[in-house]
């Protein structure tokens, strides 16, 4: 076991006996009512902060306290997955692990069985150039997950895919896949856009260089934040109008 990553582990309140949680001395518990209420958000800040696993350990469905508590956590889970992908961060420093009060498993060695599978990752940030890249990513990442269009397609996949609207139709799971897809590379752009804006403004083409995304690709995106109240022009230098995000709230 690599004693060196620091590791988070949120557990369900009812996954296991409060007298039975041991962990290794570099794994901080953090017990929560039950994992459908965690905040994706609460799990990137926790990789921007330099952690460097995340275990989610909640009850499989339907032992599930809150009935369907699990299956949001799912949900909630595969949703970071996504975005981790976006980021560059590997995927597999977070983990959800799913159990039952009939199953004779010690929290220690599925935490054990944690650090070991990701031991050859090794530290979140090495202390190299490319760390203040992932961290502006995974600042991005978050920035992303607040704003209301992620969090609504997310709230709403079981009634999207499980039921069917007024016309008879109902999305299927591919489906559902592909729509938050494309609204989480979308959101995940608009927030690099905005972040890098928020420190100075910046053109077009210095947003375009720094992300690595189409400058045209970049002029539609920027569209979409001053619609919605997040960008505006800060000052126009010859014909290049700079770009400056807006304080919301």
């Amino acid at each position: 076991m690599e004693a060196g990553l620091r590791i988070i582990c949120f557990i369900c309140d009812w996954a296991f006996p409060e007298w039975s949680i041991e962990t290794p001395p570099n794994v901080s518990v953090i017990q929560v009512k039950c994992i459908g209420r965690l905040d994706p958000i609460i799990i990137l800040e926790a990789f921007a902060r330099g952690v460097d696993g995340v275990i989610v350990v909640g009850c499989k469905w339907p032992d599930c306290h809150f009935i369907d508590g699990s299956l949001y956590g799912e949900r909630t889970i595969r949703l970071l997955k996504k975005i981790m992908a976006l980021t560059g961060l590997e995927t597999e420093r977070l983990r959800l692990e799913m159990v039952s009060p009939i199953e004779n498993r010690s929290l220690s060695s599925i935490v054990e069985k944690f650090i070991d599978d990701i031991k050859d990752f090794g530290p979140l940030f090495k202390g190299k150039e490319a760390d203040k890249e992932l961290l502006f990513n995974l600042q991005a990442a978050e920035q992303a997950v607040t704003w209301s269009r992620l969090r609504m397609l997310s709230g709403r996949e079981r009634k999207l895919t499980e039921k069917v609207n007024v016309y008879g139709e109902r999305i299927s799971q591919e489906e559902y896949d592909r729509l938050i897809e494309e609204a989480l590379e979308e959101e995940y752009i608009r927030s690099k856009i905005y972040l890098i804006t928020k420190g100075k403004p910046a053109s077009v083409e210095e947003i375009s260089r720094r992300i690595g995304v189409d400058s045209f690709l970049v002029l539609q995106h920027i569209v979409t934040l001053r619609r919605k109240g997040l960008l505006g022009v800060d000052r126009i230098e010859g014909y290049t109008p700079l770009y400056k995000a807006l304080e919301v709230g």
